[in-house]
């Protein structure tokens, strides 16, 4: 049974309780999913199974068998958060009874008549940290990860009582930060040590003998020999102050991220807002009240479609060759030494933990990559990625040069020069003949024809596109990308390499620009051509507000660099002259040293820069106008990439776009925004997906 209770002697420890029957023994129930390949979640079979077993515990602790009742999970999984697949076609009852089945079990952890503690031996999302917030105290593995309230990244909030819970426990601040913030942060989870620090968890334990040890601390606070701290309110006058200063935070994050494109990021907040005064009964129907009105929003279905998405391709990309195929990596290598091609080599060198080795055409190019990559894994250590013998072995195994003959015992190369085909072409002439002939060669272009730069190889087969956005560590996507002549063996081998990188991969046909630069430059070119006909430069900016992306078109232009949108212009525009163009203030923006053109931060205005820079007619769009045209013009690019074969379906751009730009869950991507709004069949006559 998934769910399952014994009952445990608790270790002996100095002053613990004796002499009464029970009086060191607890009831420790387990969340167990019963197959290995899956996490615990909560849901219409486990959540009843769960009751049973606390409606157990409190009969044992009724009858004096038992002095406390324990939760932990198996397999470092506490507990995946609820099952989501039955939201998807939920109505507002049955959010309502959602709700409230879920209050009703997770609640009574914190009404058996005994302490309760939650041993969190790993994961715990969503309802899985709520499940740990009910219970009286809390012990966390010291490698645990993945502890987050991630609903309002999906549409929702957090229902099950942590928008009470969590601000009464550890205050508001950090319940704005983890619901709200880190939510909205492309899900930013928090680790077992920081959930201590941050005064989420009690105690921080090391995994080998995780329960063991909890149930030893256990003892000794059953026993008053440990004291644990709880937060003090403040005066009143200055507990409301703090409470309404971090709910004004919150929103200021809410709103520069989403922008009012959905609505659960404020429902949290005035949930969190509320919890300072409401009765923890009264909360939770307002909590049950807020998963009910948001449960059939379509925001919630685009983002459950999504999240569905992003997690089926992470486990099985669409179009893969058999893993059998992958031929084993044991040492890579990297052509140039600049920022982009420091970090792959950062990520091959920390994530495939094998020698890698960066080329350039000069030694104080080289000498600076290989610093990079030696400061990068300098700051893994700091953050406590990897052990400090970790960091010397791979600080030891990171090696630069000159001579491109260094990487011919390379198993993958990955070149990474400048985005110009006459270079690139270059060092695969010289390149090639020195690698042995299984090994794989890939291009990290974001926009060049991979089948062109493979025309000046002898053996094309073994090369292969392999495109990651910027910042490397951070963005989550891998375009790989096969032309006509990329063997299975070849292709094969850039999905084992990305999975290990713990990388999405999608499968792309070689076209120009590929998906993710292709379809986000038809958008940002409707912005640049409404600049230029004279709509104002913050109207244009606020244009696409309804669309929740993470930066606005001119913030994100200068985060990528503008050179890097001239070239994927320029490209585009000889492909595609019909749909594309270079506009005359994109190349003056680049010949201007790329100013930013509006603030990086905080309100959007424009800069002085921008007056200088921008050349504009006298025909401006307005914001709704703007973003119509956007609209049909993302339609109509994304129809063109489908029929023309570049991915499989509709679901390839969306992961692309969620996972490469940061195109928010609740849009789904981009393709049920489209269908939703009408645009689809408005451009093309057709949804791109039914109903």
């Amino acid at each position: 049974m998934p769910v399952h209770v014994r009952v445990l002697d608790l270790p002996g420890a100095p002053g613990a309780p004796t002499g009464q029957p029970g009086s060191s023994r607890l009831a420790l129930i387990t969340l167990d999913p019963g197959d290995p390949r899956r996490p615990f979640v909560l849901g219409a079979e486990t959540l009843p199974q769960l009751r049973e077993a606390l409606e157990e515990a409190q009969r044992l602790a009724a009858a004096g068998e038992v002095v406390a009742v324990g939760i932990t999970g198996v397999q470092g999984v506490f507990c995946a958060g609820a099952d989501l697949k039955s939201m998807a076609t939920a109505d507002r009852e049955t959010g309502l009874a959602t709700g409230r089945l879920g209050h009703d079990v997770l609640g009574r952890l914190g009404t058996l008549g005994v302490p309760t503690f939650a041993y969190v031996n790993g994961l715990a999302l969503g309802g899985g940290l709520e499940t740990a917030l009910h219970a009286t105290y809390r012990t966390v593995a010291t490698t645990a990860r993945g502890l987050g309230l991630p609903e309002t990244h999906l549409g929702l909030v957090p229902g099950w009582g942590g928008t009470w819970l969590l601000p009464h426990l550890a205050g508001p601040d950090v319940a704005v930060r983890i619901a709200v913030e880190n939510a909205l942060a492309n899900n930013r989870t928090i680790t077992g040590p920081e959930a201590v620090e941050l005064g989420v968890a009690d105690l921080a334990v090391e995994p080998a003998d995780f329960l063991l040890q909890s149930l030893r601390w256990t003892a000794a606070v059953l026993a008053g020999e440990v004291q644990v701290p709880r937060r003090v309110p403040l005066p009143e006058t200055e507990e409301a102050a703090a409470w309404e200063a971090a709910v004004a935070r919150g929103r200021a994050v809410a709103d520069a991220r989403v922008r009012g494109a959905a609505p659960a990021p404020h429902r949290a907040l005035d949930l969190v807002a509320a919890a300072r005064t409401n009765t923890r009964e009264g909360h939770f129907a307002a909590e049950d009240a807020a998963i009910g009105d948001l449960v059939a929003s379509p925001q919630l279905r685009a983002g459950l479609y999504a999240f569905d998405l992003v997690q089926r391709y992470g486990r099985k990309p669409t179009g893969a060759p058999p893993k059998e195929l992958a031929r084993g990596v044991t040492s890579a290598g990297v052509v140039g030494a600049g920022l982009m091609a420091g970090q792959i080599a950062l990520l091959l060198l920390h994530r495939l933990q094998v020698p890698v080795v960066l080329t350039d055409v000069d030694e104080a190019r080289v000498a600076k990559g290989v610093e990079a990559v030696r400061s990068g894994v300098d700051d893994l250590l700091a953050k406590g990625r990897v052990t400090p013998d970790v960091a010397n072995r791979l600080k030891a195994s990171v090696s630069g040069s000159v001579d491109k003959s260094a990487l011919a015992g390379c198993d993958v190369v990955v070149e990474a020069v400048f985005e110009e085909m006459s270079v690139k072409h270059a060092v695969l002439r010289e390149l090639e003949p020195l690698l042995r002939e299984d090994a794989v060669i890939a291009t990290n272009t974001s926009s060049l024809s991979v089948t062109e730069m493979a025309s000046v190889m002898e053996h094309p087969e073994r090369f292969v596109g392999f495109h990651f956005f910027n910042p490397v560590a951070v963005l989550p996507l891998v375009e790989v990308v096969r032309t006509q002549r990329t063997d299975d063996a070849t292709l094969a081998t850039a999905f084992a390499v990305g999975a290990r990188l713990k990388k999405t991969c999608v499968l792309v046909r070689d076209a120009p620009a590929f998906v993710v630069n292709r379809v986000s430059t038809r958008m940002f070119d409707e912005v640049v051509r409404a600049v230029d006909a004279g709509t104002p430069l913050v109207e244009a900016e606020h244009a696409l507000d309804e669309l929740g992306l993470p930066m606005t078109p001119f913030r994100l232009a200068s985060f990528v660099g503008p050179a890097v949108m001239l070239h994927v212009h320029e490209t585009l525009a000889a492909a595609f002259p019909d749909r594309y163009r270079v506009s005359d203030n994109l190349r003056r923006w680049v010949e201007a040293g790329s100013p930013p053109l509006v603030t990086p931060k905080g309100p959007v205005e424009a800069t002085r820069a921008a007056e200088r820079v921008l050349v504009q007619g006298d025909e401006p769009v307005s914001g709704p106008e703007l973003l119509r045209r956007v609209q049909d013009a993302l339609a109509d690019e994304v129809r063109r990439v489908l029929d023309e074969g570049v991915v499989a379906g509709p679901e390839d751009v969306d992961v692309c776009l969620v996972l490469g730009t940061g195109h928010p869950l609740h849009t789904g991507g981009i393709t049920p925004y489209l269908d939703r709004v009408g645009a689809s069949e408005r451009v093309t006559g057709r949804r791109f997906h039914r109903g």
